[in-house]
């Protein structure tokens, strides 16, 4: 019998306005901004709705605003009658992958979260660290031309995310020479992304150290759905292990390709997107075109989440 999948997005998936339809048309959703503003003492709701982009592009805001839409989504979803197989989450979408299998309560999600981007801001002076994205990366090449291109700094693959697209993280001269060498080894072109820190390398591992106290602190439970995780692209489906590989996620490399060929193996013929943006039904069709995707971020999108999973 096939399968369904709940994705939900990452860093980049953000925008002004992302989760208002929600909160205007259903009180589920509106209850999730609530009790999102309550958790944070503020109101992120608020930069949700209505931005401004230089306060919601800040690495602390972000990540509890998109986990709270994509919450809001699921909330709708779930009220709707609609439950996965299987959840999987891009870096910060792996947060709200374990809300929806039960692991961790979401007011905890949504401050550890808080927490985190501001770990991983604070962990490089800005300008010191930078990420790429390299578009067709002669992969058989890969490790030999990151070592070069060290040169005694960090230079480190940070997203599998499909055949065609990789993201370098690490300093900044060294991802800049790396991208130049990856590029006169064919590929087709190296872009830098406007990040305000290298995320998923070595250069995190300051933030690492100080999740882990609140990691620790945190009540994580068994998972009702199994979660496919970002480290190790492997079933996980107990509240220790999902702990343990938010822990390895902040310095280690996002697998999302391994993770969707896992999903796809397991049986996962569709899936839906939760949150906002549709960047990972993009690249599901770059790893496995046969699972058939669907967004959920706004209202008009259930007439086709519904003609999908009928």
């Amino acid at each position: 019998m096939s399968k369904i999948a709940f994705l939900f997005p990452g860093q980049g998936s953000q925008a002004a306005g992302m989760g208002k339809a929600l909160a205007d048309q259903y009180a589920c959703a509106r209850a999730v901004f609530q009790e999102a503003d309550e958790a944070l003492g503020f109101a992120i709701s608020q930069l949700c709705f209505e931005g401004p982009d230089d306060q919601l592009r800040l690495t602390e805001n972000t990540q509890p605003a998109l986990l709270t839409v994509s919450i809001a989504a699921l909330s709708v979803m779930k009220e709707a009658g609609y439950q996965p197989d299987f959840v999987a989450g891009h870096s910060l979408g792996e947060y709200s992958a374990l809300v929806a299998a039960g692991a961790v309560k979401f007011a905890d999600a949504v401050r550890l979260v808080r927490n985190r981007g501001r770990y991983m801001q604070e962990a490089v002076p800005a300008g010191v660290g930078a990420m790429a994205a390299i578009l067709k990366p002669p992969m058989g090449e890969l490790e030999s031309i990151l070592a070069a291109a060290a040169q005694g700094e960090v230079v480190s693959p940070a997203n599998f995310n499909s055949p065609d697209q990789l993201v370098i993280a690490g300093h900044a001269g060294a991802v800049a020479r790396a991208s130049e060498a990856l590029k006169a080894a064919g590929a087709k072109r190296a872009v830098p992304l406007p990040v305000s820190a290298p995320f998923h390398c070595a250069l995190m591992e300051p933030a690492q150290l100080r999740l882990k106290v609140d990691l620790d602190a945190t009540e994580f439970l068994d998972l009702s759905t199994p979660l496919i995780n970002n480290v190790a692209a492997r079933v996980v489906t107990s509240g220790a292990d999902a702990r343990e590989g938010l822990y390895l996620q902040v310095p280690g490399t996002v697998r999302w390709s391994d993770s969707m060929r896992a999903l796809a193996a397991a049986g996962v013929t569709r899936g839906v997107e939760v949150g906002a943006g549709a960047v990972l039904s993009g690249l599901m069709r770059q790893n496995e075109p046969t699972v058939t995707m669907a967004k959920f971020g706004e209202p008009a999108d259930l007439e086709k989440v519904a003609a999908l999973l009928v």
